[in-house]
């Protein structure tokens, strides 16, 4: 159950635009905050190389693995490096039926609760909702009333730590973090403390909040 890795902290770090030369020292300064889920996204430089690395060194600690998977091809290769995350921008069913075939979580993007329904369908685990700057607090106050109970859903675009408290109230299970986190040439001290500063956030505001 994907919820096992989001129970103590259900934070997804996006780590876009990452380089393997720098994925260890990032990831170490994440795992020290308590941060359990790392993705990177298929579209920075040699994405495979850095989930091998972080993989091998906290895959223990951490669920690894890619984020902007947009082809069920890309499935194997991330497995093949030791990823056991899938995450994408869209609710492509065969790319979430690869990711289950592999074993492998699926967290698909979903702007819709058409898309979201579908995505369960197909085995999703977790769902993204995507672009949350265009689905408000309003928007997933209204979904929760219709997907299921359980189900845990994850605002992701734009979040910072100002703007989580909405989103929990509405019934948000946690977020994908991206530039607000991260970004390609931040200190991995800077990501530490911005990562401090998002799970101080988390559970200031989801006490009493969060099911």
């Amino acid at each position: 159950m994907i919820r096992a890795w989001l129970d103590s902290l259900p934070l997804v770090a996006i780590l876009r635009g990452l380089r393997p030369e720098e994925a260890l020292d990032i990831g170490h300064a994440l795992a020290a905050e308590t941060f359990t889920v790392i993705e990177v996204p298929m579209n920075s430089p040699q994405p495979l190389d850095s989930i091998r690395s972080l993989s091998a060194e906290l895959g223990q600690r951490c669920l690894i693995g890619a984020g902007t998977v947009l082809h069920p091809d890309q499935v194997a290769q991330v497995a093949a490096a030791g990823g056991r995350l899938i995450v994408m921008p869209h609710a492509d069913t065969q790319v979430i039926a690869a990711a289950k075939r592999a074993g492998m979580y699926c967290i698909p993007g979903v702007a819709t609760p058409t898309e979201a329904f579908a995505a369960l369908q197909a085995g999703a685990d977790a769902i993204k909702l995507f672009p949350a700057e265009l689905l408000t607090p309003p928007v997933l106050k209204a979904w929760r009333a219709v997907l299921p109970r359980g189900l845990a859903i994850l605002p992701v675009g734009g979040i910072t730590p100002e703007t989580m408290a909405p989103y929990i109230a509405a019934g948000a299970n946690g977020f994908g973090l991206g530039s607000a986190l991260y970004v390609p040439g931040r200190a991995a001290d800077d990501v530490g403390r911005r990562a401090r500063a998002f799970a101080q956030a988390w559970k200031t505001s989801s006490q009493g909040n969060h099911a």
